[in-house]
């Protein structure tokens, strides 16, 4: 299952996962973001979006290993995939039929964010 990560671009941008090669996505303190976290298997697919200033969709990523033994604080490696050549705006988002009845916009504030097949597509067209 593909997963969208919220980012503060300030804090750690895209860019910043680029230049690290692979970090640990911490700073999650939301019960259910930390359960997707937990979730998630070695080599799935992620969409890196940067939130407050850019609300955009900016880039790909996946599931470098994870473990969730402490399932109040997993531990998930990720690392870099492509830049996307055109960002995906969050007003894009709100007008795609794919992302009608969306997670995304139903619990706005969750820093982890389950998608679909087709929305994970459709983040990258």
């Amino acid at each position: 299952m593909p997963y969208l990560l919220k980012s503060e671009p300030e804090s750690y941008s895209f860019s910043d996962l680029e230049r690290d090669s692979e970090t640990t996505w911490d700073g999650v303190k939301n019960p259910q973001a930390l359960m997707n976290l937990a979730g998630m298997k070695k080599g799935e697919k992620l969409v890196i979006y940067h939130t407050v200033t850019e609300k955009a969709a900016v880039g790909t990523a996946h599931v470098v290993s994870v473990d969730a033994s402490n399932p109040k604080s997993p531990i998930v490696r990720i690392a870099p995939g492509k830049r996307l050549k055109q960002p995906k705006t969050l007003a894009e988002m709100r007008e795609a039929p794919v992302f009608r009845g969306s997670l995304l916009f139903r619990q706005f504030r969750l820093s982890v964010v389950p998608l679909t097949d087709a929305q994970y597509e459709w983040l990258l067209s």
